[in-house]
C-alpha cells in the first residue's frame, strides 16, 4: 500500500497530539479537518489566528479575567445533527436534543460577549465571534422548560401543568381503591403479596393463581412459575381508564409543546448551525494555540516567491519532542538556513545520528506550517511549498516483487516527474541499496536534477561522491550529525557547513563487534578511503575546538553582562543613599531654620528690642537660607559625579584638572611613579592616582598669530593660588570687604569661576560682612559655606557671573 506523504512525515500523529487539547466532540471534528491547505493566503489567515489566540491564552494566564477571560469549552455535546433535522418541515426534537442545543447556544453567547470585549487587542477572534448570532430571546423563551435530564418541565404549558396534577390525584385515587381492596382480601389468603405493581400500565395486585376466581377483575400477567397473577380488580377498571386517559392527554401535550418549541427553534436554523460551526472551529482554534504554547512554538512566516528562504533557528520534531518530555529528557533543536541561492543540502554522518529525523523535522514542519499550526521553533521562516515529495523509509514489498532499491527508484521517479521550483523534496539514504559507485553516481545525477528543476532538496547519504559533491558544487550546502568520538555515541546535533562521517566501524566495535574483526576491515579500507577519513575526523576536531572556542567567549560574555548589571545595580544603591543624604540634611537644616524662627519670633515679641529682633531674624533668615542652598547644591552636585571614567591616563605636567571629591582645580607639578601625581590645589599639595583626575580643564587661549591694526593684547594675569584663595583673617570688616571687592574683580577678569574666600571662625563678624556684601555684589552667582575639607564654616565658596 503507498502512503501519502503526510503519513511518511507522520503529520497524522501530529493532529493526534492537537486532538489532546479539545474537550468537546465539536472541537475534536474541527480538529480532525486539519491537512496543509492549497492557498498561501489561507495558511497565512490560520497562522495569525492561531497566533492571536496563542497570545489570548497567556494574557488569560497572567491576568486571568482582566486583559482576557478564560473561553471554557467542557460539557458541550455534539448537536449538529439535530440542528441538521430542524431544517425538516414538521420536525419534532428530544427533550435532551432540544436541551444541549440550549446549552451550545447559551455557551456561544458568552463567548461572544467576551471575545468581543476584546476587540481592541485582539481583532481577529473578535471579527470570528461577531458571526455568531444573538439568541437571548429564544434562549428567554425555551430556557428552563427542559430539566437537563431531559424530561419537560411542569411549568413548560399552563395545561401540562394542570395535567400532571390530575394525574396525580388520579394515582392517589388508584392506589387508595387498591389499598382498600388488598385489606378487604388480604385476611382471606387469595393474595400472594400485600402489595400494589404495574403491569402493561395498569396499577394491579397479585392474586394466587388456584384463587382467580374469588377474585373479579382483568388479569394483565402472569408469573414465570404461573403461581401468581397479576389481576386488576373490577372496581379500580374506571379509575385505572381516567388514569391512562390522562396520561395521553400528558404525551399529547408534551409532543405539542416540543413541536412548538423544535419550530421556534426552526426558525433560526441558519443562525443556529453557524453559530455551533464558530464554536466549534473557536475550540479547534484555542487547541492548535495551547498545543503551540505548551511546545514552547512559534507561528512561522512564508518567505515571498521571488526570495525563497528556509531559516529554521532551534527546531525540534513535534512528536520527539513529545516522547522525551514524557522521559523527563529534551529534544536536540536543529538549525539552518536555506535559499535562492542554496537550495539543496547534503546531510552525512552516522547511522542513528539524526539523519532521518533532521529530514522528517523540515518536511513535518513545513506540512504543520501550511495546516496553520505553529512549530516548534525559536524562528521559521518557509517558502510555500505547492508539494511536498518525500522517500522516507524501507518500501521493500514482496507482493510486488520490489526490492528495497528497487521501491525507492520508483518512489524517486515519480519525484522528478512532478518537481518543481517550488516543491520540498525529501531523500533518506540517497543510493542506498546498490553497488556504492553506482549508487553514488546516480544519486549525484538525480540530486543535480532536482538543483537544476529550482526544488528545495534534503538529502541524507553516506556515499563519498554525494559528500564531495556537496562540497565541491556551488549552491549546494554540506552538514553533518553530531558524533562524540570518546562515547562513540550520536548526539544529534546538526551542523550545517561541514560533512559528516559514516563511523560504521566504531559503532560497530562500540556494539559489540569483535575487536579482530574490525581491525580486518579497516585494513580492507583503501588508502583514498582512510584519507578521507582522517581529513574529516580532523575537521570535526576543528569545529568542535571552535565551538567550545564560542562557548567559553559567550560564557565570557554572560559574565560581563552580570557584572555590568551588578555595578549598575551599585551605582543605584549608592544614588538612592545620596538622595537619602540629602533629604536627611535638608530636614536637619530646615529644623534648624524652625528653630531658630521661633526664638527670634519670640524675641521680636518683646517691644525694646523690636529692631534688634528685626535685624536677628533677618540674618538668621539669610544665613539659615545660604546654608540650606549650599547643603542642597553640594549633595546635587556629589549625586551627579556618578561612576565617571578616569580620565588621567594621558594627563601631563603643568595640566589643570578637576579631581575626585576636591571641588577646586588643582595644577598638575609632577609625575610620580606608580600611575600617582603631585597635584597643586591651592596651598595645598596632594599625592593621588590618576584614576582620581575626573577631567583636564583646557588652557586658556593664547593670542592669535596676527592682530589687525591698531589691535594690542595684554595677557590677563595667570590663574594661580592667588586668584583662587585669598586670606583676610586678622582684618577689620571694612579691610576685608575692600580687598574681596579688588579680589572679586581680578578673578572675574581671568574668568575663574569659583574661588574660596578665608575668613576664619572667630565671632562670625568677618562672615556676616563679607555675606552682606556677597548678598547685592554684582559679580556673585551665589555663596555658600565651604565643605569641610576645605574649611567648613571658616571659610565661603564664592561662584562668579563669568
Amino acid at each position: 500500500m503507498t502512503q501519502t506523504v503526510e503519513e511518511i512525515l507522520e503529520f497524522p500523529q501530529v493532529v493526534d497530539m492537537v486532538r489532546r487539547y479539545v474537550v468537546s466532540p465539536l472541537g475534536a471534528a474541527e480538529v480532525a479537518k486539519l491537512r496543509p491547505l492549497a492557498q498561501r493566503k489561507q495558511s497565512e489567515e490560520e497562522l495569525a489566528s492561531v497566533g492571536e489566540a496563542m497570545e489570548y491564552l497567556q494574557a488569560a494566564e497572567k491576568t486571568p479575567g482582566r486583559t482576557a477571560a478564560p473561553i471554557e469549552f467542557h460539557g458541550l455535546h455534539d448537536v449538529r445533527p439535530a440542528a441538521e433535522r430542524l431544517r425538516i418541515e414538521g420536525a419534532e426534537l428530544e427533550p435532551v436534543e432540544i436541551f444541549q442545543l440550549l446549552e451550545v447556544l447559551n455557551r456561544a453567547g458568552d463567548i461572544r460577549s467576551v471575545l468581543a470585549s476584546s476587540e481592541g487587542r485582539f481583532p481577529r477572534l473578535a471579527a470570528l465571534v461577531a458571526g455568531i448570532a444573538e439568541f437571548r430571546p429564544l434562549l428567554r423563551d425555551l430556557e428552563g422548560k427542559i430539566l437537563p435530564n431531559g424530561q419537560l418541565d411542569d411549568h413548560a404549558s399552563g395545561a401540562l401543568r394542570r395535567i400532571r396534577r390530575e394525574i396525580e390525584q388520579q394515582k392517589r385515587a388508584v392506589h387508595e381503591s387498591l389499598e382498600r381492596f388488598v385489606r378487604a382480601h388480604g385476611e382471606e389468603g387469595s393474595l400472594q403479596e400485600d402489595y400494589v405493581t404495574i403491569r402493561n400500565d395498569r396499577l394491579v395486585v397479585p392474586v394466587k393463581a388456584e384463587q382467580k376466581r374469588r377474585i373479579e377483575g382483568v388479569i394483565h400477567a402472569a408469573s414465570s412459575t404461573g403461581q401468581t397473577l397479576f389481576v386488576e380488580p373490577l372496581e379500580t377498571i374506571d379509575l385505572n381508564n381516567q388514569l391512562v386517559r390522562l396520561a395521553d392527554a400528558e404525551l399529547a401535550e408534551t409532543h405539542r409543546i416540543l413541536r412548538e418549541m423544535t419550530a421556534r427553534l426552526a426558525h433560526y436554523a441558519d443562525a443556529i448551525a453557524a453559530g455551533i460551526e464558530t464554536v466549534g472551529r473557536l475550540e479547534g482554534l484555542f487547541a492548535r494555540a495551547r498545543f503551540g504554547v505548551e511546545l514552547g512554538a512559534k507561528v512561522a512566516r512564508f518567505s515571498g516567491p521571488e526570495q525563497p528562504r528556509l531559516h529554521l533557528l532551534q527546531a525540534r520534531h513535534p512528536l520527539l519532542e513529545d516522547l522525551l518530555r514524557r522521559q523527563g529528557k529534551s529534544a536536540v533543536p536543529a538549525s539552518l538556513t536555506m535559499d535562492a541561492g542554496r537550495r539543496v543540502l547534503i546531510i552525512s554522518g552516522p547511522n542513528t545520528g539524526g539523519k532521518t529525523v533532521a529530514l522528517k523535522t523540515v518536511g513535518l514542519l513545513a506540512l504543520m506550517a501550511q495546516a496553520g499550526l505553529p512549530v516548534p521553533a525559536e524562528e521559521a521562516e518557509l517558502p510555500w511549498f505547492e508539494q511536498v515529495l518525500a522517500d522516507i523509509g524501507d518500501y521493500q514489498s514482496i507482493q510486488d516483487s520490489l526490492s528495497t532499491f528497487s521501491a525507492h527508484m520508483g518512489s524517486i521517479r515519480t519525484m522528478i516527474e512532478r518537481a518543481t521550483s517550488r516543491s520540498l523534496v525529501l531523500i533518506d539514504e540517497m543510493g542506498a541499496a546498490t553497488d556504492p559507485q553506482e549508487g553514488g553516481a546516480l544519486g549525484v545525477a538525480v540530486v543535480e536534477h532536482f538543483r537544476q528543476a529550482g526544488a528545495f532538496t534534503l538529502v541524507s547519504t553516506h556515499l563519498p561522491a554525494l559528500k564531495a559533491y556537496g562540497i565541491n558544487t556551488p549552491g549546494v550546502l554540506s552538514a553533518s550529525v553530531g558524533f562524540d568520538e570518546q562515547t562513540l555515541e550520536p548526539n544529534y546535533r546538526l551542523t550545517v557547513g561541514l560533512p559528516g562521517k559514516s563511523a560504521g566501524l566504531d559503532i560497530a566495535r562500540w556494539l559489540g563487534i569483535p575487536a579482530g574483526i574490525i581491525d580486518n576491515a579497516q585494513r580492507a579500507l583503501t588508502s583514498q578511503d582512510r584519507e578521507v577519513a582522517s581529513l574529516l575526523q580532523e575537521l570535526h576536531r576543528r569545529v568542535e575546538e571552535h565551538r567550545a572556542a564560542e562557548a567559553a567567549l559567550d560564557e565570557r560574555r554572560q559574565e560581563l553582562e552580570r557584572r555590568e548589571q551588578h555595578t549598575r545595580k551599585e551605582w543605584e544603591k549608592r544614588e538612592t543613599a545620596k538622595l537619602q543624604e540629602l533629604e536627611r540634611r535638608v530636614e536637619l537644616v530646615l529644623e534648624k531654620f524652625k528653630a531658630e524662627a521661633k526664638q527670634t519670633i519670640e524675641r521680636m515679641s518683646q517691644p525694646v528690642a523690636s529692631k534688634k529682633a528685626s535685624r536677628e531674624a533677618a540674618r538668621v533668615e539669610r544665613e539659615v537660607r545660604s546654608e540650606l542652598e549650599a547643603t542642597v547644591l553640594e549633595t546635587l552636585d556629589e549625586s551627579r559625579k556618578g561612576p565617571l571614567k578616569p580620565a588621567g591616563e594621558g594627563v601631563k605636567e603643568g595640566d589643570l584638572v578637576r579631581l575626585r571629591d576636591v571641588g577646586t582645580p588643582g595644577r598638575v607639578r609632577r609625575k610620580l611613579a606608580g600611575e600617582k601625581i603631585e597635584v597643586e590645589v591651592g596651598f595645598l599639595r596632594m599625592q593621588v592616582g590618576v584614576e582620581d583626575v575626573l577631567e583636564v580643564l583646557p588652557a586658556p587661549a593664547g593670542p592669535a598669530k596676527t592682530l589687525p591694526d591698531r589691535v594690542t593684547f595684554q595677557a590677563a594675569p595667570r590663574t594661580d593660588q592667588s586668584l583662587v584663595e585669598i586670606n583676610v583673617i586678622g582684618a577689620t570688616a571694612d579691610e576685608a570687604r575692600e580687598r574681596v571687592d579688588k579680589f572679586l574683580d581680578t578673578a572675574v577678569l581671568t574668568a575663574t569661576p569659583r574661588v574660596r574666600v578665608v575668613h576664619g571662625h572667630g565671632m562670625g563678624v568677618l562672615r556676616k560682612a563679607l555675606w552682606e556684601m556677597f548678598a547685592s555684589h554684582q559679580h556673585v552667582e551665589k555663596y555658600y559655606a565651604a565643605e569641610q575639607r576645605e574649611g567648613g564654616t571658616g571659610a565661603t565658596v564664592v561662584e562668579l557671573r563669568i
